[in-house]
């Protein structure tokens, strides 16, 4: 039996940037096991990527009040020390984004930044760092690793650049990943290989998957369970097969009604 890893209860997040405060996350609940993959999915703006950065404690604790609990293998990320919550980003719990354009930085090279959470978490010498780098690019499966190394990020493909992401999120090999969007930018045959590197990153290192999607059709092909939000809310979960056959709300049933029916399967 696999052991409980995240349990997220009663999640509000209110945000206090602007002169009337603004609640964009309701009473949200997630659980997730070891090794489980689980979807959230939704349009813009129903808050699953904001559930999902308050998880991967990257949102503000100034400019927004977060009530609830967040609880990864006992330890409450809204309320621990942030020593505690910086020994965990990187380390234990990774995140990937949208698009890494934005997300990588454009003046330092691949490899440098792959060894991050590294240079944070470990006390591997540079040679090691070096190797374990190289390794994991292996492992997101680009070709010429020793090459990639060294080179910029604008010198990459779009795939490759997401590639390199999920390999510096991967490269302390943490319990949780968080991938937010992680396909929207890339052509449907890269938004494929990229699905499936998730599936067997999962399957050979257990590691759990939080997949944040718009794209109903992604969520079906990787997660096992599946939550739908709308303005806020969670407003329908369950295991995946059973949501898009017996869908119970209306807002599902158009999300399910827009996927191309090339996409749907069975």
């Amino acid at each position: 039996m696999s052991k409980e890893l995240l349990r997220v209860t009663d999640l509000n997040i209110e945000f206090h940037d602007h002169l009337i405060p603004e609640t964009v996350v309701f009473d949200f609940d997630l659980t997730m096991e070891q090794g489980e993959i689980v979807g959230l999915v939704g349009e813009s703006g129903s808050g699953k990527s904001m559930s999902a950065l308050a998880i991967a404690g990257l949102l503000s604790r100034k400019d927004m009040q977060k009530r609830g609990e967040i609880l990864f293998e006992g330890v409450d990320l809204l309320t621990c020390e942030r020593k505690a919550l910086r020994q965990l980003q990187g380390n234990e719990i990774g995140m990937i984004f949208q698009e890494p354009m934005t997300s990588l930085n454009p003046v330092k090279k691949v490899g440098w930044q792959v060894e991050e959470a590294l240079r944070i978490h470990t006390k591997l010498s540079k040679q090691e760092r070096y190797e374990r780098a190289v390794r994991m690019l292996s492992e997101v499966e680009l070709d010429h690793p020793e090459r990639i190394y060294h080179q910029y990020p604008h010198e990459l493909s779009g795939g490759m650049r997401q590639r390199v992401m999920i390999a510096a999120a991967m490269i302390c090999e943490p319990k949780l990943l968080i991938a937010d969007e992680p396909t929207t930018a890339l052509d449907v045959t890269i938004q494929a290989q990229i699905v499936e590197l998730l599936k067997r990153m999962n399957r050979q290192k257990r590691t759990a998957v939080l997949f944040i999607s718009h794209d109903l059709s992604l969520v079906r092909g990787l997660c096992r369970r599946v939550l739908v939000m709308q303005g806020g809310y969670v407003v329908e979960s369950g295991l995946t097969d059973q949501i898009f056959e017996n869908p119970g709300e209306d807002y599902t049933r158009r999300l399910i009604g827009a996927i191309p029916k090339v996409m749907r399967r069975g």
